[in-house]
Protein backbone atom coordinates (compact mmCIF):
# COMPACT_ATOMS: atom_id res chain seq x y z
CA UNK A 1 0.00 0.00 0.00
CA UNK A 2 1.37 3.42 -0.89
CA UNK A 3 1.89 6.10 1.75
CA UNK A 4 -0.27 9.20 2.24
CA UNK A 5 -0.19 11.71 -0.63
CA UNK A 6 0.09 14.91 1.38
CA UNK A 7 3.81 15.68 1.67
CA UNK A 8 3.96 16.00 5.46
CA UNK A 9 2.19 12.73 6.07
CA UNK A 10 4.22 11.10 3.31
CA UNK A 11 7.55 12.04 4.91
CA UNK A 12 6.46 10.96 8.38
CA UNK A 13 5.31 7.66 6.88
CA UNK A 14 8.33 7.04 4.68
CA UNK A 15 11.05 8.05 7.12
CA UNK A 16 9.45 6.95 10.37
CA UNK A 17 9.86 10.39 11.93
CA UNK A 18 8.34 10.98 15.37
CA UNK A 19 7.65 14.69 15.94
CA UNK A 20 9.39 16.16 18.99
CA UNK A 21 6.79 18.33 20.68
CA UNK A 22 9.45 19.61 23.10
CA UNK A 23 10.78 21.54 20.10
CA UNK A 24 7.32 22.79 19.22
CA UNK A 25 7.04 20.41 16.25
CA UNK A 26 3.49 20.39 14.96
CA UNK A 27 3.75 19.74 11.22
CA UNK A 28 1.19 21.15 8.78
CA UNK A 29 -0.86 18.51 7.00
CA UNK A 30 -3.28 20.84 5.19
CA UNK A 31 -2.13 22.24 1.85
CA UNK A 32 -4.93 24.83 1.90
CA UNK A 33 -3.34 26.48 4.94
CA UNK A 34 -0.04 26.63 3.06
CA UNK A 35 -1.76 28.45 0.22
CA UNK A 36 -3.30 30.94 2.65
CA UNK A 37 0.13 31.60 4.18
CA UNK A 38 1.61 32.29 0.76
CA UNK A 39 -1.26 34.59 -0.18
CA UNK A 40 -0.88 36.59 3.05
CA UNK A 41 2.84 37.01 2.31
CA UNK A 42 2.06 38.73 -1.01
CA UNK A 43 5.26 37.39 -2.54
CA UNK A 44 7.02 38.59 -5.70
CA UNK A 45 9.52 36.61 -7.80
CA UNK A 46 12.45 38.73 -6.59
CA UNK A 47 11.63 38.27 -2.89
CA UNK A 48 13.94 36.51 -0.45
CA UNK A 49 12.00 34.53 2.16
CA UNK A 50 13.03 33.62 5.68
CA UNK A 51 11.44 30.49 7.10
CA UNK A 52 12.05 29.38 10.67
CA UNK A 53 11.10 25.82 11.51
CA UNK A 54 10.68 24.40 8.00
CA UNK A 55 10.12 20.95 9.47
CA UNK A 56 9.43 18.57 6.61
CA UNK A 57 9.44 21.26 3.91
CA UNK A 58 5.71 21.47 3.18
CA UNK A 59 5.94 25.28 3.09
CA UNK A 60 9.59 25.49 2.00
CA UNK A 61 9.06 23.91 -1.43
CA UNK A 62 6.25 26.24 -2.58
CA UNK A 63 8.16 29.18 -1.13
CA UNK A 64 11.18 28.21 -3.25
CA UNK A 65 8.94 28.04 -6.31
CA UNK A 66 7.56 31.53 -5.64
CA UNK A 67 10.66 33.58 -4.72
CA UNK A 68 14.28 34.09 -5.71
CA UNK A 69 15.77 32.57 -2.54
CA UNK A 70 14.73 30.94 0.75
CA UNK A 71 16.67 30.90 4.00
CA UNK A 72 15.31 27.97 6.04
CA UNK A 73 16.49 27.62 9.65
CA UNK A 74 15.78 24.31 11.36
CA UNK A 75 16.89 23.19 14.82
CA UNK A 76 16.28 19.44 14.36
CA UNK A 77 18.92 17.88 12.11
CA UNK A 78 16.89 14.63 12.03
CA UNK A 79 14.69 16.39 9.47
CA UNK A 80 17.46 16.96 6.91
CA UNK A 81 16.60 13.86 4.81
CA UNK A 82 12.92 14.82 4.78
CA UNK A 83 13.68 18.40 3.79
CA UNK A 84 16.06 17.27 1.06
CA UNK A 85 13.46 14.87 -0.33
CA UNK A 86 10.66 17.43 -0.28
CA UNK A 87 12.77 20.14 -1.89
CA UNK A 88 13.50 17.81 -4.80
CA UNK A 89 16.76 19.39 -5.93
CA UNK A 90 15.68 23.03 -5.73
CA UNK A 91 18.87 25.07 -5.66
CA UNK A 92 17.55 28.38 -4.32
CA UNK A 93 17.20 27.20 -0.71
CA UNK A 94 19.84 27.68 1.97
CA UNK A 95 19.32 25.22 4.83
CA UNK A 96 20.80 26.24 8.17
CA UNK A 97 20.58 23.81 11.09
CA UNK A 98 20.70 25.94 14.21
CA UNK A 99 18.57 27.64 16.85
CA UNK A 100 17.01 30.66 15.14
CA UNK A 101 17.38 32.72 18.31
CA UNK A 102 21.17 32.20 18.11
CA UNK A 103 21.52 32.96 14.40
CA UNK A 104 22.82 36.36 13.28
CA UNK A 105 19.73 37.02 11.18
CA UNK A 106 21.03 40.42 10.08
CA UNK A 107 23.94 38.66 8.34
CA UNK A 108 21.79 36.48 6.08
CA UNK A 109 22.82 36.94 2.44
CA UNK A 110 20.85 37.84 0.42
CA UNK A 111 18.86 39.78 3.05
CA UNK A 112 15.31 38.45 3.52
CA UNK A 113 12.40 40.59 2.42
CA UNK A 114 9.58 38.36 3.67
CA UNK A 115 9.25 36.30 6.87
CA UNK A 116 7.01 33.31 6.15
CA UNK A 117 6.87 30.55 8.75
CA UNK A 118 4.88 28.02 10.72
CA UNK A 119 6.73 29.13 13.83
CA UNK A 120 7.59 26.85 16.74
CA UNK A 121 5.28 28.06 19.48
CA UNK A 122 8.01 28.42 22.11
CA UNK A 123 9.97 31.05 20.13
CA UNK A 124 7.30 32.70 18.00
CA UNK A 125 6.70 35.93 19.91
CA UNK A 126 10.34 36.83 20.70
CA UNK A 127 11.40 35.97 17.16
CA UNK A 128 8.77 38.20 15.58
CA UNK A 129 9.69 41.03 17.96
CA UNK A 130 13.40 40.67 17.21
CA UNK A 131 12.81 40.61 13.46
CA UNK A 132 11.28 44.09 13.56
CA UNK A 133 14.61 45.74 14.41
CA UNK A 134 17.16 43.15 13.32
CA UNK A 135 15.74 42.59 9.85
CA UNK A 136 14.94 46.02 8.39
CA UNK A 137 14.90 44.47 4.91
CA UNK A 138 11.79 42.44 5.80
CA UNK A 139 8.64 44.22 4.69
CA UNK A 140 6.07 41.44 5.08
CA UNK A 141 5.29 38.76 7.65
CA UNK A 142 3.03 35.74 7.25
CA UNK A 143 3.44 33.73 10.42
CA UNK A 144 1.61 30.88 12.11
CA UNK A 145 1.39 31.38 15.87
CA UNK A 146 -0.76 30.28 18.79
CA UNK A 147 -4.13 32.00 18.82
CA UNK A 148 -3.22 33.73 22.11
CA UNK A 149 0.01 35.02 20.54
CA UNK A 150 -1.99 36.40 17.61
CA UNK A 151 -4.27 38.12 20.12
CA UNK A 152 -1.24 39.78 21.70
CA UNK A 153 0.21 40.91 18.37
CA UNK A 154 -3.02 42.62 17.32
CA UNK A 155 -4.51 43.66 20.68
CA UNK A 156 -5.97 47.11 21.30
CA UNK A 157 -5.07 49.17 24.39
CA UNK A 158 -6.60 47.87 27.61
CA UNK A 159 -6.12 45.13 30.19
CA UNK A 160 -5.48 41.60 29.00
CA UNK A 161 -3.61 40.76 25.81
CA UNK A 162 -2.24 44.26 25.11
CA UNK A 163 1.42 44.54 26.02
CA UNK A 164 4.92 45.43 24.86
CA UNK A 165 4.86 43.17 21.80
CA UNK A 166 1.47 44.62 20.76
CA UNK A 167 2.89 48.14 20.84
CA UNK A 168 6.12 47.35 19.01
CA UNK A 169 4.50 45.25 16.29
CA UNK A 170 1.77 47.81 15.67
CA UNK A 171 4.23 50.71 15.56
CA UNK A 172 6.35 48.93 12.96
CA UNK A 173 3.63 47.16 10.97
CA UNK A 174 0.06 47.31 9.73
CA UNK A 175 -1.97 44.08 9.92
CA UNK A 176 -2.92 42.61 6.54
CA UNK A 177 -4.92 39.62 7.69
CA UNK A 178 -5.68 37.06 10.34
CA UNK A 179 -6.98 33.55 9.70
CA UNK A 180 -8.04 31.10 12.39
CA UNK A 181 -6.37 27.70 12.06
CA UNK A 182 -7.73 24.57 13.70
CA UNK A 183 -5.48 22.28 15.68
CA UNK A 184 -6.68 19.46 13.41
CA UNK A 185 -4.48 20.61 10.51
CA UNK A 186 -1.29 19.62 12.34
CA UNK A 187 0.44 16.34 13.07
CA UNK A 188 0.46 15.87 15.98
CA UNK A 189 -2.42 18.20 16.89
CA UNK A 190 -1.36 20.84 19.44
CA UNK A 191 -3.43 21.47 22.53
CA UNK A 192 -4.28 24.98 21.35
CA UNK A 193 -5.73 26.58 18.26
CA UNK A 194 -3.54 28.70 16.00
CA UNK A 195 -3.79 31.67 13.69
CA UNK A 196 -2.03 32.91 10.59
CA UNK A 197 -1.14 36.59 10.96
CA UNK A 198 -0.16 38.85 8.08
CA UNK A 199 1.79 42.08 8.65
CA UNK A 200 3.29 44.74 6.39
CA UNK A 201 6.00 47.14 7.55
CA UNK A 202 4.90 50.75 7.77
CA UNK A 203 6.87 53.43 5.90
CA UNK A 204 9.65 55.08 7.94
CA UNK A 205 8.49 57.78 10.34
CA UNK A 206 9.80 61.35 10.67
CA UNK A 207 13.56 61.61 10.86
CA UNK A 208 13.32 63.29 14.28
CA UNK A 209 11.46 60.33 15.81
CA UNK A 210 13.34 58.31 18.45
CA UNK A 211 15.19 55.25 17.19
CA UNK A 212 13.16 52.06 17.36
CA UNK A 213 15.58 50.61 19.92
CA UNK A 214 14.94 53.56 22.26
CA UNK A 215 11.18 53.25 21.82
CA UNK A 216 11.47 49.53 22.59
CA UNK A 217 13.41 50.31 25.78
CA UNK A 218 10.66 52.62 26.98
CA UNK A 219 7.90 50.18 26.00
CA UNK A 220 9.50 47.21 27.76
CA UNK A 221 10.09 49.33 30.86
CA UNK A 222 6.49 50.54 30.86
CA UNK A 223 5.07 47.00 30.78
CA UNK A 224 7.63 45.36 33.06
CA UNK A 225 5.39 45.96 36.09
CA UNK A 226 1.84 45.91 34.74
CA UNK A 227 0.17 46.41 38.12
CA UNK A 228 2.10 49.61 38.79
CA UNK A 229 1.45 53.02 37.30
CA UNK A 230 3.37 53.98 34.19
CA UNK A 231 5.37 56.51 36.21
CA UNK A 232 6.42 53.93 38.81
CA UNK A 233 7.27 51.33 36.18
CA UNK A 234 9.51 53.76 34.31
CA UNK A 235 11.26 54.84 37.50
CA UNK A 236 11.87 51.22 38.47
CA UNK A 237 13.55 50.79 35.08
CA UNK A 238 15.95 53.62 35.85
CA UNK A 239 14.25 56.68 34.35
CA UNK A 240 14.66 59.79 36.51
CA UNK A 241 11.50 60.73 38.41
CA UNK A 242 11.51 64.36 37.30
CA UNK A 243 11.93 63.43 33.65
CA UNK A 244 9.06 60.96 33.92
CA UNK A 245 6.77 63.56 35.49
CA UNK A 246 7.65 66.15 32.85
CA UNK A 247 6.98 63.61 30.10
CA UNK A 248 3.56 62.71 31.51
CA UNK A 249 2.69 66.39 31.82
CA UNK A 250 3.82 67.11 28.26
CA UNK A 251 1.57 64.34 26.98
CA UNK A 252 -1.34 65.43 29.22
CA UNK A 253 -1.40 61.99 30.86
CA UNK A 254 -2.70 61.54 34.42
CA UNK A 255 -0.15 60.63 37.06
CA UNK A 256 -1.89 57.31 37.83
CA UNK A 257 -2.19 56.04 34.25
CA UNK A 258 -0.94 52.54 33.44
CA UNK A 259 0.96 51.52 30.32
CA UNK A 260 -1.95 49.45 29.01
CA UNK A 261 -3.99 52.64 28.49
CA UNK A 262 -1.58 54.25 26.00
CA UNK A 263 -2.01 53.96 22.25
CA UNK A 264 1.10 52.70 20.42
CA UNK A 265 1.83 56.14 18.95
CA UNK A 266 1.79 57.68 22.43
CA UNK A 267 4.84 55.59 23.29
CA UNK A 268 6.72 57.34 20.49
CA UNK A 269 5.85 60.70 22.05
CA UNK A 270 6.76 59.37 25.48
CA UNK A 271 10.17 58.18 24.28
CA UNK A 272 10.78 61.52 22.58
CA UNK A 273 9.86 63.44 25.70
CA UNK A 274 12.01 61.28 27.97
CA UNK A 275 14.94 61.76 25.63
CA UNK A 276 14.46 65.51 25.41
Amino acid sequence: MSGPRQVTLARLHELGIEPDTRLGQHFLIDDNVVRVALRLADLAPDDVALEVGPGLGVLTAPLADAVAHVHAIELDRRLEPALTATLGGRTNVTLLFDDALDVALEQLDPPPTAFVSNLPYNIATPLIAESLARLPSVTRWSVMVQREAADRLLASPGPGAYGAVSVLVQLACAPTGRHAVSRRVFAPPPRVDSALVGLRRRPPGPTDAPAFAEIARVVHAAFAHRRKTLANALQLAGFEAGAVQRALTALALPANIRAERLEPTQFVELARSLAG
